[in-house]
């Protein structure tokens, strides 16, 4: 059985935590940081998928 190719732009963007969770950090927060409030930048932390993301993104990357 051949293998199954990973999503080349979602393994850049997701990884897996320490204890086995999977993180991703949020869009829009990198640059043109002066313009954006105070709230859209707090809110920019690491965020752990829920279940409901979890199926599509091990659909994404069978082998994370």
């Amino acid at each position: 059985m051949p293998k199954q190719k990973s999503h080349s732009g979602a393994k850049k963007r997701i990884r897996r935590t320490g204890s086995g969770r999977i993180a991703f950090k949020r869009h829009s927060r990198n640059h043109l940081l002066m313009q954006k409030s105070k709230r859209q930048k707090r809110l920019d932390r690491t965020v752990i998928a829920d279940g409901t993301e979890h199926k599509k993104i091990i659909g994404m990357l069978p082998y994370l």
